[in-house]
């Protein structure tokens, strides 16, 4: 008798690990969505290194509308002046047909949902009740419907709900005091940046990321300004914290803006359920700053469905291990670069910005540091 997986949650997560499910047709699945829909309008931006495209590739992700994607050769550094500290060629970062990309999240999600929209996902699904039955779970809806299954997958982000039935520890994200202003632009005004490449601006508590997310010329643009709290009809207040350092940035924030608080997860804990995996941000919530949120979210669902496929002994105790290894290296590196952005002093910005013009010529620190998540 085929296995049967619940996944709960249809976002990268969910829908990467469905698609990789759905090629090993002896395993059956069925992905769970609280919500009416699929995110499809969300313009907003990702990145994905070579790591997570490499995984993409075998589903077909290089057979994509090229126009939707974009290749960026390179990441140019700035302070919040815009005035050029260093760059670093991304080039040397792919390999083979795996390619940096950036690209809309919405059209991530478009591809990820081609081949099990119709069979495979059912809209509208809240967990009500879970239990054991016969040595598998039985999972209830607040629909008055129910799945008896041999797996269940949260991949329902960083609060995530399913944790709260299977869990009695909790894992409670926590606020990182620092809030993400988010909007779509046509063009950079009055910056002097290289529209093909990633800019990435640091100043005073704050940092920028602005880039290519598709042959349109359309530029995702990121903010994220450390503040102690989150009011999200204060935004204008928050902005002027970063326009204050560079006036020349006041037009990027004119137009629609989407912002929200950060968070991540404190610490990373096994399921204390053998049958029940978390992927994605619901295993561990990361800091934007270094770009691993979609990619470890992929990374996170490939090597659970190997595992699954391969039917492993022990597989909650060898996933826990190679996936919380992974995370940690990835945390670290994000908290460190959100560290070293937002540097408030001018004398260690000077110190920064001269080790950061060193370093990144240096190929050993760029494939320790970066290579070593970004090519796994």
């Amino acid at each position: 008798m085929k296995k049967k997986i619940a996944i709960i949650g249809s976002g990268i997560a969910g829908l990467t690990l469905a698609n990789f499910l759905y090629k090993k047709k002896e395993l059956d699945f069925m992905v769970y969505e609280k919500n009416e829909s699929l995110p499809l309008d969300e313009g907003y931006g990702i990145q994905l290194s070579t790591n997570s495209i490499k995984i993409l590739n075998q589903i077909n992700f290089n057979k994509i509308n090229s126009e939707k994607i974009y290749h960026p050769k390179g990441v140019d550094i700035y302070n919040i002046q815009n005035e050029k500290i260093c760059d670093l060629d991304l080039v040397k970062l792919n390999f083979n047909d795996n390619k940096y990309t950036t690209l809309q999240r919405s059209t991530l999600i478009e591809f990820l949902k081609d081949d099990i929209y119709t069979q495979h996902i059912r809209f509208g699904k809240r967990i009500k009740e879970v239990s054991e039955l016969k040595g598998k779970v039985l999972i209830k809806f607040d629909d008055n419907t129910n799945d008896l299954v041999n797996f269940v997958i949260g991949a329902d982000g960083i609060f995530s709900n399913t944790r709260s039935f299977f869990e009695k520890k909790k894992n409670k994200p926590i606020f990182k005091n620092a809030i993400a202003v988010r909007r779509i632009l046509k063009s950079t005004s009055d910056l002097n940046i290289d529209q093909s490449k990633i800019s990435l601006m640091m100043g005073k508590n704050c940092h920028l990321v602005i880039y290519p997310i598709n042959k349109r010329k359309e530029l995702n643009f990121v903010c994220i300004v450390r503040h102690n709290k989150y009011d999200p009809d204060n935004i204008k207040t928050l902005i002027q914290k970063v326009v204050k350092q560079n006036s020349n940035l006041e037009k990027i924030f004119e137009g629609d803006l989407t912002s929200w608080p950060l968070f991540t997860t404190p610490k990373i804990f096994p399921s204390t359920n053998n049958k029940v995996f978390y992927i994605g941000d619901a295993f561990n919530g990361f800091l934007p700053t270094l770009a691993q949120g979609a990619g470890q979210s992929i990374e996170s669902a490939y090597e659970l469905f190997n595992l699954i496929k391969d039917e492993r002994g022990d597989i909650q105790n060898i996933y826990f291990q190679e996936r919380s290894k992974r995370a940690k290296i990835v945390r670290r590196r994000s908290n460190f670069n959100f560290f070293v952005f937002h540097l408030s002093s001018k004398f260690m910005q000077m110190i920064r910005n001269f080790f950061m013009k060193f370093l990144i010529k240096r190929k050993s620190f760029i494939n320790s540091y970066l290579g070593t998540v970004y090519k796994n």
